[in-house]
């Protein structure tokens, strides 16, 4: 039987702040560590990062698909995949798990349980970056869940460890994450005022590669509804 909406929600929360907790945490772990080598503590940060995606996705993927991104649940829905009524309260969900993911990071390693950050990512460039980052993970989703579902986790955390470095926002992509984010003054953090605009970005990119795949993969929609049918028979 299929896991009720609430179980899918708490799912979806728990594996958000989970990520979030992750990304500000080994980013205060990898600043205390570094010495000052802002590229020796990215690295810690992405390396980290990227193996606890995988994981997450493994770990909740059953029950709520895993998402922890208010943009991948919005195109999941718009292709059939996620029902829309649904979808609010899978990005309440996330959102909420991201702030808590926050709070847990700060609390462990004995800093103020919210403080907004100071670290500027504004101006052109650097939202571009945002959605390129978006754009090249949704594709990833969208090309191994449709037709090599058992390399979602993998490849979704290997394209994350890799967008790190190769965008100079250093891969957002997640408008839940990028909340949560604005809520720490770490390594990890973003200004509030930067928010917006990112945000905006993350879902340009995202509806952009769902547009790209409904043409490269023409019966896109009809796999999405194919897949969460066979899903809900195993469940």
């Amino acid at each position: 039987m299929k896991p009720s909406l609430s179980r899918r929600c708490v799912a979806e929360f728990v594996g958000t702040a989970f990520l979030v907790a992750t990304v500000i945490g080994s980013g205060v772990m990898a600043e205390r560590l570094s010495n000052g080598n802002v590229a020796l503590a990215l690295l810690a940060n992405t390396i980290a990062t990227g193996a606890a995606l995988v994981a997450l996705i493994f770990a909740f993927g059953g029950i709520s698909g895993a998402h922890f991104n208010p943009a991948v649940s919005l195109v999941d829905a718009f292709e059939g995949g996620l029902v829309w009524s649904q979808t609010p309260h899978y990005v309440i969900g996330q959102v909420l798990g991201g702030i808590t993911g926050a709070v847990v990071a700060h609390l462990m390693f004995g800093l103020p349980v919210v403080s907004l950050s100071q670290h500027v990512r504004s101006g052109p460039l650097q939202v571009f970056s945002e959605f390129v980052a978006t754009f090249g993970l949704i594709s990833v989703i969208w090309g191994c869940s449709r037709l090599r579902s058992n390399a979602v986790p993998f490849a979704v955390g290997a394209y994350i460890t890799a967008a790190y470095w190769f965008t100079a926002s250093t891969s957002f992509a997640n408008p839940a994450v990028t909340i949560a984010r604005c809520l720490s003054d770490t390594f990890a953090g973003i200004r509030p005022a930067d928010v917006p605009w990112f945000i905006v970005a993350q879902f340009l990119g995202a509806f952009a590669a769902t547009f790209l795949f409904r043409w490269l993969v023409p019966r896109l929609r009809e796999r999405a509804k194919e897949v969460v049918l066979a899903r809900d028979k195993l469940a």
